[in-house]
């Protein structure tokens, strides 16, 4: 994997919860070279980290220290002896379909986890200049649509209904897309509803206490370094994995559902650009690739990069999915003078290539 572009370097202390992941491991280098000291705070979860030991992407210089955020005692202990300037804050249970059967355990960590972090930091009196946090698209939930008169409106969660029926579209209306200055969030999934009560939980903190917050909404994040055994990590290594075994990739609904693919290259350097920027603004921004693609057309590139057979249409769908969702990045583009740099195939040639050199991959 590619490192971001060098960033301006602000120095001091940068803690990251939930940084021995796929995305901190991804910003971990960049971050060296940003702040004198790199401090993660991660529990290791087997879910993600199958052996429990400490990744060999996380760059080797960062300090580990193996913790649960959702616990008072980690932020006693952590503050104790990290100062933070900067925090990002990546710590969350992020499976969408998960989420229904465990409620409790995401909104546990990713709020409860959110308002420890934050108690700790006002508890220590340790209230660093900015805190960084990643959210998701899951917070707009179906998002807006527009009528043939060009009339915005929100047709909020499809229901088992009109899917039964294959009516994967809203009648005589055309998606938009997602703009945090613009589009209401309106979850679809306990999920979403998190990441939107983080949000919400963090700007009421900071606002109180003088604290820049940088809210960044990601579009649905792939790529070299993502978990291979956790179920809930997406579609796209799911998919080549299909392929290298030979399987014809299957295709939920008509294959037509469109996703904001974003390549984990620009997701980091997102991150570190909303770490050291100069400029910021309090309100979220979203971050996607800058356009729209299709699963179908996703999933065709991969199985012409394996040779495998053509994908293949169900019909089926699964409860709690949006039809429709992409990113209009121009307010990152504007405020962190941040702009994504890969294209769909450029980031499957490098995801399957990744996963090709794996030595204990196996086909799905």
């Amino acid at each position: 994997m590619t490192s971001p572009a060098t960033p301006a370097r602000p120095g001091g202390t940068v803690l990251v919860t939930g940084g021995a992941g796929f995305i901190g491991c991804a910003i971990s280098d960049s971050l060296m070279e940003a702040f004198d000291r790199v401090v993660v705070v991660d529990n290791l979860h087997p879910q993600i980290h199958a052996s429990g030991a400490r990744p060999a992407e996380l760059n080797a210089a960062a300090e580990l220290i193996i913790a649960d955020v959702a616990e008072s005692s980690t932020w006693d202990r952590v503050l104790e002896q990290v100062t933070p300037d900067v925090v990002i804050h990546l710590a969350a249970e992020t499976g969408t379909g998960q989420s229904l059967d465990e409620a409790t355990r995401h909104t546990h960590v990713n709020v409860v986890g959110t308002s420890q972090l934050l108690d700790g930091l006002n508890r220590h009196q340790k209230l660093p200049r900015r805190i960084v946090l990643s959210s998701s698209r899951a917070v707009y939930g179906e998002g807006a649509w527009q009528d043939g008169d060009g009339t915005t409106f929100y047709p909020g969660q499809r229901t088992s209904e009109t899917l039964d029926k294959a009516q994967w579209d809203f009648p005589n209306a055309v998606p938009v897309a997602m703009k945090a200055s613009e589009t209401f969030p309106a979850p679809v999934s306990v999920y979403g509803a998190t990441k939107l009560a983080q949000e919400h939980v963090l700007q009421a903190w900071a606002k109180s206490f003088g604290v820049e917050t940088v809210i960044l909404r990601l579009q649905n994040v792939y790529g070299p370094g993502q978990s291979l055994i956790n179920p809930y990590t997406g579609i796209m290594s799911l998919f080549c994995r299909m392929a290298m075994g030979g399987k014809s990739i299957p295709l939920y609904e008509d294959g037509e559902v469109r996703r904001d693919f974003i390549l984990i290259d620009d997701v980091a350097s997102a991150i570190v650009a909303g770490a050291v920027s100069p400029r910021v603004q309090g309100e979220p921004m979203d971050i996607g690739s800058g356009e729209f693609q299709t699963i179908g057309t996703a999933a065709k590139l991969i199985a012409e990069h394996y040779k495998a057979p053509a994908p293949h249409v169900t019909g089926q769908y699964r409860q709690g999915d949006v039809r429709h969702a992409w990113a209009d990045v121009t307010a990152a583009e504007r405020v962190l003078g941040w702009t994504p740099q890969f294209n769909l195939s450029q980031g499957i040639d490098r995801l399957a290539t990744w996963i090709d050199a794996q030595p204990d991959v196996k086909p799905a």
